[in-house]
């Protein structure tokens, strides 16, 4: 598993040694995209992905053998999909030459900060591997060098390192109140010092700050303008995995693997309810706000932040179904958001616009672009049989049997507004008479359809294979947390 930390790393050394400039940008592409095939097929079968002597020089290396499990696969598989699907869009807007080199090199320096956050074991190594995610995300999102670009990536700056602040606040008192920083050293100090005001403020300064990460209300600002302004692969990047992996996933492994391991549940119930008030809020103002948006990216940037309530209110709701539903939405939204921006970008290509009022009928002329645009929006809102209406019901009756029967009602109530605000969107941009500006506009080149297609399919594959999914995979996963 150190491999998929060590390889991106000397891939960025290897893919800027000193030879013919236009040879290492012709292949940067592909062997990034090698780099993400290789990782999923490390997913499906990491025993053959060993290499003995490989291996046993690396755990003498690090001191020990990382563990492969469930919830790290899912991470690993997302994390991969995403960047390849980044790396096309890229591919599509950019072209070859210099600056898509540039980008090839920042996705791997990403991809090996994110799959550094799922093999940490300690609070500080997270904490280096989450600055890794940042530093190659803020360069992303202002890759263009326009206004938008920096004022975007300004405030997610300054609102990570806030972030960052809180984070350093928190292993700090953990650090000097207890035995060591690795997260089962870290709960026993949780356990030791139940009653501990100060341990407490570091858990708490700890869940703040991987909800700024995540872009939880009331710590969404920078989500909007980051998406908004960040070229579209770098947006299919950040909205697909970036904020699931510096984020949410952290809060899940932090919450299941630290705070929930002493046995202490009065406190246990204190955590549960503030990420079930952080999860509700956000799914609820991330609906209301997209609902009212005319930029397509922006509304597609606040159904992130609302969906990353419902997966909040899975980890909440406490229980093992909302856990095991909690991960299956967090996958599930990194494919059909990914999607959706992958359009997007399209769209934005293909157009010239991002505002939704001022196009219509591009399904006329786009109709690969709109057909999986509907088969995200329809995941998006849980409508059945997609992959979506199953984690979405497993969080709702997670809730309710938690007796948490208004945030279950919350959670079906944000579902409707989110079928309101993409059936809107489907009806500016992609149904109705084609206006006549948009006579010349064609489907997107086959870098952005390929993409779209593969993930469009595999949305669809997830809901068909659903109680096959939920007993081989889902379970294990929380069952393991």
């Amino acid at each position: 598993m150190y491999l998929l930390l060590i390889v991106p790393l000397l891939s960025v050394s290897a893919l800027n040694l000193p030879f013919k400039k236009e040879i290492a940008d012709r292949i940067a592409l592909w062997w990034v995209m090698a780099l993400c095939c290789l990782q999923v097929l490390f997913v499906f079968f990491p025993k053959a992905c060993e290499v003995a002597s490989w291996h046993s020089a690396l755990i003498s290396f690090f001191g020990s053998a990382p563990t492969l499990d469930s919830l790290a696969r899912v991470m690993f598989l997302a994390i991969a999909l995403v960047a390849a699907a980044a790396l096309m869009t890229a591919r599509y807007l950019l072209g070859v030459g210099e600056r898509l080199f540039v980008f090839c090199c920042l996705t791997v320096l990403a991809m090996a900060g994110m799959n550094g956050v799922v093999l940490a074991s300690d609070l500080f190594t997270l904490y280096v591997f989450l600055e890794l995610t940042a530093a190659a995300s803020f360069i992303l999102i202002a890759f263009e060098r326009e206004r938008d670009g920096f004022e975007g990536a300004f405030k997610y700056l300054m609102l990570s390192a806030l972030a960052t602040g809180m984070l350093l606040t928190g292993i700090g008192i953990f650090a000097l109140t207890g035995e060591g920083l690795s997260y089962s050293q870290a709960g026993i100090t949780l356990a030791v010092n139940r009653e501990s005001a100060l341990v407490w403020s570091g858990v708490a300064l700890i869940v703040a700050g991987l909800c700024i990460k995540g872009g939880l209300v009331p710590f969404h600002g920078w989500v909007p303008d980051a998406y908004s302004s960040a070229p579209g692969g770098a947006a299919v990047l950040l909205a697909g995995i970036v904020t699931k992996a510096a984020g949410v996933y952290t809060l899940i492994r932090l919450v299941s693997s630290v705070i929930k391991v002493p046995d202490i549940p009065e406190q246990e119930l204190g955590v549960d309810a503030a990420v079930l008030t952080f999860g509700t809020v956000s799914l609820l103002a991330g609906a209301l706000l997209a609902l009212v948006q005319s930029d397509l990216r922006r509304m597609l940037a606040y159904s992130s932040i609302s969906q990353v309530g419902y997966i909040a209110l899975g980890l909440g709701a406490g229980s093992f179904l909302g856990l095991a539903g909690a991960v299956f939405h967090l996958f599930n939204h990194a494919v059909f958001k990914s999607l959706l921006f992958v359009n997007a970008a399209a769209v934005e290509k293909e157009t010239g616009l991002r505002d939704m009022n001022q196009m219509g009928g591009l399904s006329h002329q786009m109709p690969v672009t709109g057909l999986t645009s509907i088969i995200a929006m329809l995941s998006t809102a849980g409508i059945p049989p997609l992959s979506g209406f199953w984690s979405k019901l497993m969080i709702v009756v997670a809730l309710w049997q938690a007796g948490y029967e208004w945030v279950a009602a919350a959670a079906v109530l944000g579902s409707l507004i989110t079928l309101a605000y993409f059936l809107s969107l489907q009806r500016r941009v992609f149904y109705g008479e084609l206006l006549e500006r948009f006579a010349g506009v064609r489907e997107a080149g086959v870098w952005v359809v390929v993409p779209a297609v593969a993930l469009a399919v595999l949305t669809l594959l997830l809901g068909a294979i659903f109680p096959w999914l939920f007993n081989t995979f889902l379970v294990p996963v929380a069952g393991f947390l």
